[in-house]
């Protein structure tokens, strides 16, 4: 049998769940594989590193560090928008993530954090940021 290395074409299905046992996703729950090359740049340092050495058929449980995965929750990526830079429609509610762009065009996802009369306050840190992740991981097929 083959075993993962760096380079590898893989496709794996996993249960993704927080130190609480929430799940958070599952490609189980999406009736499709996570398709990736092994160290491409694709995946989180955790999963990427998580997967080497399994082969076809394993199951695997790992916990990334927050560090591996989407790094910690930083206070600077918090930002106060005027309301009148939203769309005169944007009705937006304390948790609810939005979407939009950058002056210079990026797109950027925020979660509304706080209204307040002029302005909103979002929040851009990753949803998954500064969380230790869990996963069980299931290698399906090593492309040869």
């Amino acid at each position: 049998m083959s075993k993962v290395v760096k380079g590898s074409k893989i496709k794996v299905h996993y249960v993704g769940t927080l130190n609480n046992g929430e799940k958070f996703d599952s490609s189980y729950d999406r009736k499709e594989t996570l398709n990736f090359e092994v160290g491409g740049g694709q995946m989180i340092k955790g999963f990427d590193e998580g997967v080497l050495g399994m082969e076809t058929g394993e199951t695997k449980k790992i916990n990334i560090k927050a560090i591996d995965a989407y790094g910690d929750r930083k206070d600077d990526a918090i930002t106060e928008v005027l309301k009148e830079e939203f769309p005169a429609d944007f009705n937006p509610l304390v948790g609810e993530t939005v979407q939009g762009s950058t002056v210079d065009g990026r797109p950027i996802i925020a979660k509304v954090k706080e209204l307040k009369e002029k302005s909103v306050v979002l929040d851009l840190n990753h949803s998954l940021a500064g969380e230790e992740l869990n996963f069980n991981i299931e290698v399906i097929e090593i492309e040869k």
